[in-house]
Order: C-alpha cells, then sequence, then structure tokens
C-alpha cells in the first residue's frame, strides 16, 4: 500500500484546519487561527465549529481499494447508540456507510470504479464525515501503483448556515443530513456551517460568510434565539439586518435564500424568555428581508420553514424540536426542489 499524507486540498467543506499531535489533520467549519474571537458560554461555538458536519475528503483514483485512517477526537462520546459513521459517495449516489471501530474505513471501489480509467478526473469520491464527532484524519492508503489525485471542483459552490437542525446529528448518516441530501441531488459543492444551539447570528459568524465563496448562500434563522431567548423583539430585527448586510459587503450579488424556523408545535404560539413566540420570529424574520428588499437587495430571498416541515411531518420530531433520519431526508428533498433552484436560477451568469 502506498501512503498519502492529508492535505488541506483533499477536504470539501471544511475552513480551516489544524494539526493534532503531528498525527493528522482536524478540520474545522469556522477559522481556527481566531478561536478567541468566537467567544461563547462554555465555548459551545467553537466546539460545535469541530465538529465536521459536511465535511469530506474529495479525491480521483483508480486504487480498488481505498484505506483511511482517522479517529475521533473524544473516542468516549462515541457509543453503540450515537455510532462514530462514515459515508462514501460518488456522482451523489450513496455507495457506501460505515461504523468505524477501530480508526479505520476500508472502501472497496473495486466495483465503482470502472476498468477503463485512464485520466485521474475520472472515479471520483466523496468520504463524508460524522457531522458530530470531531476527527482527526491521519492517513489514506491506496493500492501501490495505482493514481490518486484531487480534481478541480467546478460545482456550484453553497453555504449553508443554521442550528442543530442545519448540523443533524440525528441523521441517518453523514450523506443524508439534509444540507448533504440537497447537494447530493443538484451537485453542489456544500459548506454547512450549521452549529447546534449556536446559531445567534453572531458578527464573527456573518464576517466568515462574508468572506467565504459562495455561488448561493442559504440562512435559517429563529431557532436557537427563541430557544436561549438571545434576541428580542428589539434586538432581533435589527440583527438579522445587520447579518444580511455584513454578509452583502463580500457578496454583493450572490443569491441569499433566508429560511424561517421549521414547525415545532410546543414552541409556535408560547412565549419565551424575552415574550416572543416561534411564530413571532418568523414574522420578525419576514419583516426584516422585507426591509432590505424594499431598500433594493434584488437578490435577497424569503422561504417558510414551515413549506419545507409542517405541522403536519410533527411525527418526525421524535422531541418536537429535531427531526429524525427520516424527516431530515423529507427536508432535504423538499429544499431541493423548493429552495436551492430559485437560488441557482438567480445566480449571475458569468459565475
Amino acid at each position: 500500500m502506498t501512503t498519502i499524507v492529508p492535505d488541506p486540498a483533499l477536504f470539501a467543506g471544511a475552513v480551516s484546519f489544524s494539526q493534532e499531535a503531528d498525527t493528522g489533520l482536524r478540520p474545522w467549519r469556522l477559522p481556527v487561527e481566531d478561536a478567541s474571537l468566537f467567544p461563547s458560554p462554555d465555548d459551545g461555538l467553537f466546539g460545535r465549529a469541530g465538529c465536521p458536519s459536511g465535511v469530506r475528503l474529495r479525491f480521483a483514483t483508480d486504487s480498488p481499494t481505498v484505506r483511511i485512517k482517522l479517529r475521533p477526537v473524544h473516542p468516549e462520546e462515541v457509543t453503540d447508540s450515537d455510532p462514530f459513521v462514515v459515508d462514501l459517495t460518488s456522482g451523489g449516489e450513496l455507495i457506501d456507510s460505515q461504523r468505524v471501530v477501530g480508526g479505520e474505513y476500508v472502501a472497496d471501489l473495486g466495483r465503482g470504479t470502472p476498468a477503463s480509467v485512464t485520466e485521474i478526473g475520472d472515479g471520483i469520491y466523496e468520504v463524508w464525515l460524522s457531522p458530530f464527532f470531531a476527527t482527526v484524519v491521519e492517513a489514506i492508503e491506496i493500492e501501490d501503483g495505482a493514481r490518486f489525485g484531487v480534481p478541480a471542483d467546478d460545482r456550484p459552490r453553497w453555504v449553508a448556515y443554521g442550528s442543530s437542525i442545519t448540523m443533524c446529528r440525528q441523521a441517518h448518516s453523514p450523506a443524508r443530513t439534509w444540507p448533504a441530501t440537497v447537494a447530493r441531488a443538484l451537485g453542489l459543492n456544500l459548506v454547512s456551517l450549521g452549529f447546534g444551539g449556536q446559531c445567534h447570528l453572531d458578527p464573527m459568524v456573518g464576517r466568515v460568510i462574508r468572506d467565504l465563496p459562495a455561488d448561493v448562500l442559504t440562512l435559517k434563522l429563529g431557532i436557537n434565539v427563541y430557544g436561549a431567548a438571545s434576541l428580542n423583539a428589539r434586538s432581533y430585527p435589527a440583527a438579522v439586518i445587520g447579518l444580511l448586510a455584513t454578509i452583502r459587503d463580500g457578496h454583493p450579488h450572490t443569491p441569499i435564500g433566508v429560511i424561517t424556523s421549521i414547525a415545532s408545535p410546543p414552541r409556535e404560539r408560547v412565549a419565551n424568555a424575552v415574550g416572543c413566540t416561534l411564530e413571532a420570529y418568523r414574522e420578525m424574520t419576514r419583516d426584516a428581508v422585507r426591509r432590505l428588499q424594499a431598500a433594493g437587495d434584488r437578490h435577497l430571498h424569503l422561504f417558510e420553514g414551515t413549506d419545507l416541515f409542517a405541522d403536519s411531518d410533527a411525527h418526525l420530531l421524535p422531541d418536537d424540536l429535531h427531526p429524525n433520519g427520516d424527516g431530515y431526508e423529507l427536508l432535504g428533498m423538499r429544499a431541493a426542489k423548493v429552495v436551492l433552484p430559485r437560488l441557482l436560477a438567480d445566480v449571475p451568469r458569468s459565475r
């Protein structure tokens, strides 16, 4: 076997990396060099940024077998009921899903790789890392004499910001989160900035999104602000407008889709500690978007989260808040029909 040392170029969906005790690379979804500038209780935001939801290894090879050595940063968190799982996809199709035991994922590519592969651009694969378990990738091994490379990725780049409902810990597997379901269906290069419990319209997160390359953007807003009562009727509308204005500084013509909260029956008409219901946050989000549209933002789009996941889907909310695996795939299939096509149709032709 030939060993390949992990390199940032091998990763898709990551924002930054750290070297972990000379044993490999750990991907992050915020700039790790600026970790101290993202303060939150118990460092919850940056802790979630260290979980590789939507992050994958992307490579082309004609090796019939690929071994990837990887380990969870906190192995004590992995249990039989909450396993460490990775997925293998090619051309958007899910080929394999495995629980990783012993720190090695073995991909059998013999069936999926054409026998006539002659160019490194053929046989492109993506290995999706766990949405929740921080992961270090230590090495990749291929058969001796096989070709291996990192192909160019010219797919439209989609940056998706949100809460745990975008991070999708409860998904069936890493490639079956709702953003991954959309990305695979429509051929998108996904960067998922779903941070469980931490979608509070942080200005520094807005600056990160502003500076990331993107062809389309989505912001799914409201549920964490409701749950933590972190913004009230005075501060929430201003925060939505400020976040979008910051992002617009770096993306003046990029289509942005703002998505209100999906259904959560116990929260719809129950006021939180600052006197706001979940429906009130939806209406404040709508109003903020309309104000920006009236001020001239022609590439800002509003979508109702309840069109993607409604009260009638509540049987797929085991805790009345987070969709289960089937619910996330349903949400993704609907977003692939309702949200992303509208945004992609608005991408400037000169992209």
